[in-house]
């Protein structure tokens, strides 16, 4: 009789006239009908905002629904503990803890989904993709992305708090019957119908009856990564997000496999104690070795750089490329920091795991410029206007040859304080203070200055510049304003006793907003990068590069001879017959791309990619398009290739032989 009751009174839905007929499982019916149609409605909007990317992928109705099958994914695993305890405590004894038990899960649950989904338009917008692991990643650091939020973001954090704070109360509403239901079942049905429920969602939850159950990679039916992204809910994204990043050591096996001695064979490694170890003998001979300065730029793509063939907020940049080494078609290995962070300073090659400056067995032991440089005498340091516990970079440094890190906290009396730290000014004005007195120690000395003002929320001291744009906190404005700060902190460098004995290296860590329509969008891993010093004779660089080349030619114009693992190519002294090669790891894609003449007009491009077979393409550097290809006659040479240089960094970390020998 109270059964009737609770699915009456106060309450006409048809959803819980259904969810009444399935006994301790209503709450979890609706859980599943309420889910599928906010999805799908959030879905169907996303889509209608994209429309254009949409259309052009001709996939709408695969979209749609493959979908609503990821939304059963998503659904059942959160369903599945309360399906697991059912047996237990749906019984008749304890229903009054599963009544209560059951109203908190679903009610959770479903504002998790709204959460999610609202904070979704925000980070497309930023990131071009759904909260994925980045979003997992940001939530280690709550004071520098709330800092962010709050400066920069404020419409969509009132309106992710505000859509939050309405499903509570509507769900909350929707579930209140709930609470006044009784128990409809006996133990001996609840017990015998239990298997059937753990099974189907079991199955929501495989949603395949393959050896493998599905996963992100199933659902990318478009050569456009965003595209895809919206087949997935953030809920999901967000879960797999997490869960990959606890089983980083999968690495790059998932593009498939080689014969060990194959990858070593097809990289030019050896099988020995460090597979890549090499003996650099510099281009340059010194009689003294010279210091080292780099200058790691945070978001300065080449879309910033107008002789790029970008915008023209970088005049200072611009003048400066015709007193050093200049490259022209120089490409990032990743879309993060701590991958920027992991070329340049590492020379380690990328894989789809996270960066080695976040993964535990590179904690130490692990090859940096600075580990080399600390063995010949080298006073080595980082400098960070921000926090340097940010995305583990302090421990990662301190683990691997790095001496001494200076960043907010030792900032006295700064200029300008920013919602990720000190400005680049103050960053700048801090390191050329810190280069005199080392200087003056006579101790050579290699230093590593990373700037943040190019991060969203875009703040920087007024004064400055002439402002590119209106309203002032944009990417061109903070660009505009590294840039400033880049020239100022030159001009005192050229007038000071070190500059002759450095060499001074400026380059991207990445572009701002990698994002496109095809499965690597090779045009947003175009970066700038000028080596230049007082020793430094100027020319450019027209070949295809990586940033892992980058270590491995300023230790060569430094005069440094040594032993060392990078794989990276000394390019400053390459002759007409050299042809580059680029690596660029985006999500679990990664693209191959080398150069096949001398002028790097066209090059071909393999991508691997989770579960899927290699795509083929060829890229024109000066129309920015990967044009799609069908497989060339040498596809498998080709595609092995890229296959052997993304297992080669899993292996040397794996074994951990990426290190200086003994």
């Amino acid at each position: 009789m109270q059964s009737r009751h609770f699915g009456q009174s106060c309450f006409t839905s048809k959803l819980w006239a259904i969810g009444h007929r399935f006994g301790p499982y209503a709450p979890l019916i609706v859980l599943f009908l309420t889910g599928l149609v906010f999805l799908s409605l959030t879905r169907i909007g996303l889509v209608l905002w994209k429309w254009e990317r949409v259309q052009a992928t001709g996939e709408f109705c695969q979209i749609l629904l493959q979908g609503v099958r990821v939304d059963l994914i998503q659904l059942g695993l959160l369903a599945i503990i309360p399906v697991l305890l059912s047996p237990l405590l749906a019984t008749r004894q304890l229903f009054r803890f599963w009544r209560t038990f059951t109203f908190w899960w679903v009610l959770l649950s479903l504002v998790l989904l709204v959460f999610l989904e609202a904070a979704t338009p925000g980070f497309i917008l930023e990131y071009d993709v759904r909260p994925n692991r980045i979003f997992v990643e940001y939530l280690k650091y709550p004071h520098e992305v709330f800092g962010m939020l709050w400066q920069g973001f404020k419409v969509e954090l009132f309106f992710g708090l505000l859509m939050t704070a309405i499903a509570f109360v509507l769900v909350r509403k929707l579930l209140k019957p709930w609470c006044k239901a009784q128990p409809a079942w006996s133990n001996t049905k609840l017990w015998l119908i239990w298997p059937l429920v753990l099974v189907l969602t079991a199955f929501a939850v495989r949603s395949t009856l393959t050896h493998r159950p599905a996963n992100p990679a199933l659902f990318a039916i478009t050569q456009d990564s965003m595209v895809n992204s919206l087949i997935l809910n953030s809920t999901y994204s967000v879960f797999y997000a997490a869960y990959s990043l606890q089983h980083e050591a999968k690495s790059s096996e998932i593009y498939g496999k080689l014969p060990r001695e194959k990858v070593l064979a097809l990289t030019g490694a050896q099988d020995t104690d460090i597979p890549t170890l090499t003996t650099l003998v510099p281009s340059v001979k010194r009689d003294k070795p010279l210091n080292l300065v780099i200058l790691l730029q945070e978001s300065l793509g080449a879309g910033f750089v107008e002789s790029l063939g970008g915008k023209p907020v970088t005049p200072n940049l611009e003048k400066l490329k015709s007193e050093g080494i200049w490259f022209t078609h120089l490409y990032a290995t990743g879309t993060r920091s701590v991958r920027g962070i992991e070329a340049v300073v590492t020379g380690f090659q990328p894989t789809p795991s996270d960066s080695t400056v976040k993964l535990g067995l590179s904690q130490k032991n692990f090859f940096t410029l600075a580990a080399l440089l600390s063995k010949q005498g080298y006073l080595t340091e980082f400098i960070y206007g921000g926090e340097s516990h940010f995305d583990n970079m302090r421990s990662f440094f301190m683990g691997n040859g790095f001496q001494q890190i200076t960043d907010q906290p030792d900032f006295k009396n700064p200029v300008f304080v920013a919602s990720w730290g000190a400005s680049d000014e103050d960053l700048l004005n801090k390191t050329h203070e810190q280069l005199l007195a080392h200087h003056a120690s006579g101790k050579p000395f290699f230093t590593l200055a990373f700037s943040s003002s190019n991060h969203a929320p875009f703040e920087f001291p007024d004064g400055r510049i002439e402002l590119y744009e209106q309203p002032k906190a944009t990417d061109n404005n903070a660009v505009k304003y590294a840039d400033y700060t880049i020239g100022e902190f030159i001009k005192k460098a050229k007038a000071s006793p070190y500059w002759q004995d450095t060499v001074f290296l400026i380059v991207a860590d990445h572009d701002i907003r990698v994002r496109g329509d095809s499965l690597v969008p090779i045009e947003h891993f175009h970066i700038p990068a000028l080596i230049l010093g007082g020793a430094v004779q100027p020319k450019t660089v027209d070949a295809i590069a990586s940033q892992i080349d980058l270590p491995v030619t300023v230790l060569s114009l430094m005069g440094i001879e040594a032993k060392h693992p990078m794989t990276g190519h000394d390019l400053s002294n390459i002759g007409p017959d050299y042809r580059g090669r680029a690596m660029m790891q985006y999500a679990y894609n990664y693209g191959w791309m080398q150069q096949v003449g001398p002028d790097a007009v066209e090059n071909e491009v393999v991508v691997l990619r989770e579960g899927k077979p290699p795509a083929f393409g060829h890229y024109e550097p000066v129309s920015k398009q990967l044009h799609n290809t069908d497989a060339p006659a040498d596809a498998q040479s080709l595609a092995e290739q890229a296959l052997a240089n993304a297992l080669l960094p899993a292996l040397l970390y794996k074994e951990q032989r990426y290190r200086l020998p003994e």
